[in-house]
């Protein structure tokens, strides 16, 4: 039985951001993807109990070059023609300080689906611009693209065009479902 502090927010996908960040022979190429959908059901009383799924649009990768773009929607990558959702979905929460928690999931990209551990922050809750309820989180986790079947690479003597490891960042703002009535 649901708590009464439990509370389900709606991901707002013009105040959230899913970025990455991986290697680009000596630097680093930033990333994000534009179209996000997902809930996060929040027990503030027993965090454990908390949830969040989330489906990312594959085609909606964006790196600021068109060109790189369209390779990473090819066949040599994600695939968005075959593959069109990336989601993930919790299976634990594991609080870890006062506003912080080990959230572990299952992330399906490309087709695989495998165990990632997210490392979470509760930034906070309060009204919004319009008098509905927000909450605010941020996560991280690190990747490797092979584990998911995005092996596509080439070397430049022996230096990788392209890293293995994929830095996650994800910002994200939820909006409260307003409460049901009950009818009679």
């Amino acid at each position: 039985m649901a708590s009464k502090a439990t509370e389900t927010y709606e991901i707002d996908p013009v105040h959230s951001s899913i970025g990455f960040k991986v290697k680009h022979l000596f630097s680093w190429v930033q990333g994000r993807f534009d179209t996000v959908e997902g809930a996060i059901t929040l027990d503030e009383n027993n965090p454990e109990a908390s949830s969040v799924k989330v489906n990312i649009k594959a085609e909606s990768i964006n790196t600021a070059n068109a060109k790189r773009d369209g390779h990473l929607k090819s066949a040599d990558f994600f695939e968005v023609d075959k593959h069109p959702l990336l989601s993930f979905a919790s299976k634990s929460v594991k609080r870890t300080g006062e506003t912080t928690a080990d959230v572990i999931g299952d992330l399906t990209m490309h087709g695989v689906t495998k165990e990632v551990p997210l490392k979470v922050e509760f930034l906070g809750k309060g009204p919004g611009m319009q008098g509905e309820t927000q909450a605010g989180f941020q996560a991280t986790t690190t990747l490797k693209r092979s584990d998911f079947g995005l092996t596509w690479g080439k070397m430049i003597e022996g230096t990788p065009l392209v890293g293995d490891e994929v830095q996650v960042n994800l910002e994200v703002v939820g909006i409260r479902k307003p409460q049901e009535t009950a009818k009679p």
